[in-house]
């Protein structure tokens, strides 16, 4: 159900409470969601995932993206996140897409090649394609 981008992050749909357990034994050390609270009101809030995160000695933060879009705050939240995580990092929304575009927008804006961005966010099934044209330009030309 994880599906990992590189050895620092992985992206996945929606997690249960019990997916919580699975991710610590995956060596998870953070836990970002990406997923607003009401989007599914059957699906597990915020809270729940973030005291289950907690209780497994998980790091929790939240930054929902609704699909409105993406923010430049969203994006500095997100390099914020990954920066100050000490260890894996699994992020998670509906499907797991928002969570990449999100990490997407992230690396580009620190740089990475939108190619490689590319390239790494496909080989975990996602197309960033909606996205590129922001991934270009974030990135600075970088090839």
């Amino acid at each position: 159900m994880f599906r990992k981008i590189n050895d620092k992050i992985s992206v996945s749909p929606q997690i249960s409470l019990e997916d919580v357990a699975a991710a610590k034994a995956d060596g998870v050390r953070l836990i970002v969601n990406n997923r607003p609270d009401g989007e599914e009101p059957a699906a597990p809030q915020s809270a729940d995932i973030e005291a289950a995160a907690k209780a497994a000695g998980i790091d929790y933060i939240a930054i929902p993206i609704t699909h409105s879009g993406f923010s430049g705050p969203q994006v500095d939240a997100m390099i914020a996140a990954l920066d100050g995580a000490e260890g894996k990092t699994l992020a998670y929304c509906r499907s797991g897409t928002r969570s990449t575009l999100l990490w997407s927008l992230a690396q580009a804006k620190q740089g990475v090649s939108p190619d490689e961005i590319a390239r790494l966010a496909g080989n975990a099934g996602y197309d960033i394609t909606p996205i590129r044209a922001m991934v270009d330009a974030l990135a600075g030309g970088a090839n």
